[in-house]
């Protein structure tokens, strides 16, 4: 029959707390009772998360492994990177030596020659046009578009007064002095598909 009043209730409490203390037996039944219902209760409980520290929290644990992830990816992308270049370098074949000397063209002299001779003789009626038509037969074509800039009015020279002198000479370029009433020029012919063909000069004194 359901115990319906409080005093009722309280009887049966009592009586309850009241047990373990009638007799030794009594209260060593309700300690082994206490302990096996405490140990079936923790046993039922999941454990803590795999890698979870004292005070720590799953996010912490989550991010941990997402920095530990990057940093292996990371490490493993250096490792491919590095070992594509573990072999030696690609070679470059860089000329060191000079070109073997050789004894000079006299037909790269004749170029030499007659570029210069064009190159001086001009007059006050000699148009810039004419004075680069003169030159284009014996000039090379880059070397042409450089002549084009240079006004023939300023030409500080009439014509050849010696001996042209050969200072270096290979079998496709020399370098040759050719003095003028003016300054002495040092030529620089090389020899292309057309033939010899002066690509340049400069001011020896």
């Amino acid at each position: 029959m359901p115990i319906r009043t409080h005093r009722g209730r309280a009887a049966v409490y009592r009586r309850l707390w009241g047990w373990p203390l009638r007799s030794p037996k009594h209260l060593v039944a309700a300690i082994v009772l206490v302990v096996a219902t405490v140990s079936g209760v923790g046993f039922l409980l999941p454990g803590p998360l795999p890698g979870a520290g004292a005070g720590g929290s799953d996010s912490e644990s989550v991010r941990d492994y997402e920095r530990y992830s990057r940093d292996d990816a990371v490490a493993n992308d250096a490792e491919s990177s590095d070992s594509g270049f573990r072999g030696a370098p690609p070679s470059i074949s860089v000329p060191t030596a000079r070109p073997e000397s050789a004894p000079a063209d006299p037909a790269g002299l004749e170029v030499v020659r007659q570029w210069v001779t064009r190159w001086s003789r001009t007059s006050e009626d000699t148009t810039r046009q004419q004075w680069l038509d003169g030159l284009r037969p014996y000039t090379t074509s880059e070397f042409i578009g450089v002549m084009n800039t240079v006004d023939p009015a300023n030409v500080p020279a009439t014509e050849i007064t010696g001996e042209l002198r050969v200072d270096e000479s290979t079998e496709t370029s020399m370098r040759v002095r050719v003095p003028t009433d003016g300054p002495t020029l040092r030529v620089h012919v090389v020899r292309s598909e057309q033939g010899w063909r002066v690509s340049g000069y400069d001011r020896v004194d």
